[in-house]
């Protein structure tokens, strides 16, 4: 492909790589992009939202769910004029392909690096979504991968892209909420317990080897496909990975941070007994030094008498308040002084990587640092696990003086699936 790689622009000074690779000829906003979505559930919203872009082209779709695969290449070619993809289980055979010229994954947490990784070794560039990676290592690997092929990857906290978010971020740049102190996050849900799985033989609709792919192999349960393998730690990141990533971005984000010094993360399994490894309730803490941030989480209890804000940040003249798809501004008196709170739409963000591939245009979410929100995920977790407080050091940006902690760095991996850059 590097004879498609010829237009190269400086990128911005927050991306570490010298430039900014386009695999379509020329700057060209039209290029046909194509495309091939791994994971067709939440990449059902990955294939809606390439095939609103113009002249993008889903070509590959691709799932170990024979019925989700078909329900992918039907959406795909209803969502196209009646243009099918070509439905594949091994997300290897869309890097086999030349003429693709993004992967856009979808799969589970712990396909995130591995997946993107290799994508980037075939010079694909790459939308993977939150959180980006499994772990502490991987989230430094996939950036590495990044720069060494100079392929670009956009994480999936859509956010960054909307319109409402961006303004209200320029508006705290411009001071509206003075100097800036601290900034809570808040998520709650109402989801039911997992129950006690049972190793029974995998259903025929199922690659389960495939399924788990750099995982190291474990029986089939039925109640861990296709949604709690997030509350697994061989598999997921619980909560704080699956939601808090996406606060926690914005605030960073509002405040200007980048990694924290010190993390605290307590909570426990307190609503059933099941399954779960990971925590239905937790308060996440981290020290930047001049600012801090905080993360509720309440998986099963939604406490709707509580009315608090998706992300609020904290300043000596106010408060900026962000729901989901948009912005308050409180004075010190708690009244709306400006607002903005469109509907909600993820469009924006696949625009935004389209442009970076077809005009060299800064991503919104590129993936180094988009993964210093992920870090603080992992860092949280594994505060949780430890049971201690973490010491992080920015400048190295790693742990300091805690074995325990350092052993939760990376993970084991499946033979032959070692993540490397």
């Amino acid at each position: 492909m590097t004879n498609r790689r010829k237009f190269f622009k400086t990128c911005a000074p927050t991306v570490f790589m010298a430039s900014c690779p386009s695999i379509l000829s020329g700057k060209n906003p039209n290029s046909r992009l194509r495309v091939g979505v791994m994971g067709l559930s939440r990449g059902m919203a990955h294939i809606a939202g390439f095939s609103g872009i113009n002249n993008a082209e889903i070509v590959y779709v691709c799932d170990v769910d024979k019925k989700r695969l078909a329900s992918g290449v039907k959406y795909a070619a209803d969502r196209q004029g009646g243009k099918e993809p070509i439905g594949v289980t091994d997300f290897r055979e869309i890097l086999e392909d030349k003429a693709v010229d993004v992967l856009s994954i979808a799969a589970p947490n712990f396909w995130h690096a591995p997946a993107s990784i290799l994508a980037c070794d075939a010079e694909k560039h790459v939308y993977v979504e939150k959180p980006g990676s499994h772990n502490a290592n991987e989230s430094q690997l996939i950036v590495e991968a990044a720069r060494k092929n100079k392929c670009l990857v956009q994480m999936g906290n859509q956010r960054r892209s909307l319109p409402s978010f961006r303004e209200g971020i320029g508006k705290i740049r411009e001071g509206v909420l003075g100097n800036l102190r601290y900034a809570r996050c808040w998520y709650t849900n109402r989801r039911p317990s997992i129950g006690i799985g049972k190793n029974i033989p995998v259903p025929d609709w199922l690659d389960w080897k495939l399924w788990q792919g750099p995982a190291p192999d474990r029986p089939y349960k039925n109640n861990l496909v296709h949604y709690n393998w997030h509350w697994h730690w061989h598999y997921g990141g619980g909560e704080l990975g699956n939601n808090g990533v996406h606060a926690l971005d914005i605030a960073r984000w509002g405040l200007g941070v980048d990694f924290p010094m010190r993390i605290t993360c307590n909570g426990g399994r307190y609503h059933f007994k099941d399954d779960q490894e990971t925590p239905d309730t937790a308060d996440a803490t981290y020290d930047f030094g001049k600012v801090g941030i905080s993360w509720h989480g309440s998986s099963c209890l939604q406490r709707k008498h509580e009315k608090n804000s998706f992300v609020s940040i904290y300043g000596d003249k106010g408060v900026m308040a962000f729901e989901s798809s948009g912005y308050r501004i409180y004075d010190m008196d708690g009244k709306v002084i400006e607002e903005n709170v469109p509907p909600f739409t993820d469009l924006p963000h696949f625009e935004n990587f389209a442009d970076g591939i077809r005009e060299g245009s800064e991503l919104n979410a590129e993936i180094s640092d988009a993964q210093k929100s992920a870090m603080m995920c992992h860092l949280g977790n594994i505060a949780y696990r430890t049971r201690t407080e973490i010491s992080f050091d920015p400048k190295t940006q790693r742990i300091t003086d805690n074995s325990k902690a350092e052993n939760l760095w990376g993970r084991e991996y499946r033979e032959g699936w070692e993540p490397k850059v």
